[in-house]
């Protein structure tokens, strides 16, 4: 495959020649943070663009070009770059003190929001990240049954330090965990009850995200959710990515009720969070009133800025109507590019579901996670050196989030780019797509 590696190569240097004020940027951050790098899922061969500005559901970059924003910080920008609603409630909240170190109503009006709008959630916390919110939603599962085990499939990210891209990770928080594969029902089945009297939860997310977003299966959620119930395990969704994909997350949208819920910045309007929340009886555990209550702490578990933004993104942005009327437009699009790809004969397939999804060189949707070949990765870098130079941002692994801002213009520019991309390699996509 010669002929992958030098497009790929070729595309490089177009890539590093239009943007010398990054690689400038870049090689300068090299003396004060690791490769210049504080975050590595943004960092990409060569070298990855210095963001200068946002508006809507566009950004800036350091050598003055514009891009459509498919990266959408990753499923937490939903809401753009710079919705008035949200940034007037983060103003209101920093007139009002920026630490106030007591209670505020900001808190509590957020998380009626939120439990009025989750029949899963009961009563929640919050907390600074989706990281944080797995960390606890597992804490509370190991204390509240007394086991130690914790399930959770290949390819799955629930923060930091629960990640597991190709398997079992030493960087991860010293759980026990029991690793599964995502959608096979009889399999987990068997190792759910295998381990059952040592298993405090399973953790799941509706859709892997970072494993190639894959939707679960109603016939696996739903196993899940029985087999959990039945050994007495915490059965715990992810729906910290997910919970854009309707008014309830995808829980709402299959009918199936976990025990407890994580969910992140979402829910602040893209601004720092997390939450983690299930039924009363579980999380009154954490209630301050009664002794011997577990203690949770956090200085900024309920910061204002957060909170109040909060309220303006859940309560005003995006309402359920919204939510509804988002996911029908951009499952719309997501089908869409589907049917692009067949017209084009190319072995492409969003893999996903509305405004979640990646491309995977595939004839058709991925069930399980795969790992991919040398080639199918050269031939991802060269899709995502393509649509940056054409002006479409897209994460490097494959991942297009929209965002509530994107209109016909931005989605429209996206298609043609991926029209101009297969166009020039087509015979490439078919070879490596084949194999």
């Amino acid at each position: 495959m010669d002929a992958l590696y030098q497009a790929l190569d070729d595309a490089r240097q177009r890539y590093a020649a239009a943007n010398p004020n990054s690689r400038e940027a870049d090689k300068q951050a090299e003396q004060y943070m690791p490769g210049g790098n504080t975050r590595n899922v943004l960092y990409h061969e060569p070298f990855p663009l210095t963001m200068v500005g946002g508006e809507g559901a566009e950004l800036t970059d350091l050598d003055g070009h514009r891009y459509a924003d498919f990266v959408g910080e990753f499923s937490a920008g939903l809401f753009g770059h710079s919705d008035p609603d949200i940034k007037s409630a983060i103003h209101k909240g920093l007139d009002h003190g920026i630490a106030i170190g007591g209670s505020t109503n900001y808190e509590r009006e957020l998380a009626r929001l939120l439990c009025e709008r989750f029949p899963s959630i009961d009563q929640l916390r919050f907390c600074n990240s989706g990281t944080e919110a797995g960390l606890m939603a597992i804490t509370t599962a190991r204390l509240a049954t007394g086991r130690d085990k914790v399930l959770v499939f290949n390819g799955a990210y629930h923060g930091g330090v629960l990640k597991f891209p190709t398997g079992l990770s030493r960087f991860n928080a010293p759980y026990d965990f029991v690793l599964a594969e995502y959608n096979d029902i009889e399999g987990t089945a068997d190792l759910i009850k295998q381990h059952g009297d040592h298993l405090a939860a399973v953790i799941v997310e509706p859709i892997l995200g970072a494993g190639g977003s894959i939707p679960g299966s109603s016939a696996f959620m739903q196993m899940l959710r029985d087999t959990t119930r039945e050994i007495g395990a915490v059965l715990i969704f992810d729906e910290v990515k997910t919970a854009r994909l309707g008014p309830a997350g995808v829980q709402g949208r299959i009918g199936i009720q976990p025990d407890l819920t994580t969910l992140g910045k979402i829910i602040a309007g893209g601004m720092p969070t997390g939450a983690f929340g299930g039924s009363a009886e579980l999380m009154a555990c954490f209630n301050p009133k009664k002794e011997g209550s577990w203690k949770h702490a956090g200085t900024f578990n309920n910061n204002v800025c957060s909170m109040s933004a909060g309220i303006a993104a859940m309560g005003k942005v995006f309402t359920p109507q919204r939510a509804n009327e988002f996911f029908e437009y951009t499952e719309a699009y997501r089908q869409s590019l589907n049917a692009l790809f067949i017209e084009k004969s190319v072995t492409m397939v969003c893999n996903g579901l509305g405004s979640m999804f990646a491309i995977h060189f595939s004839p058709k949707p991925l069930e399980r996670m795969v790992v991919r070949s040398a080639d199918a990765h050269a031939l991802n870098a060269l899709l995502h050196m393509e649509l940056l130079l054409d002006g479409v941002l897209i994460c490097s692994r494959g991942d297009l989030f929209l965002s509530l801002p994107m209109n016909d213009l931005h989605l429209d520019r996206a298609r043609q780019a991926l029209t101009g991309f297969i166009d020039r390699h087509h015979s490439l996509i078919t070879s490596v797509g084949n194999n």
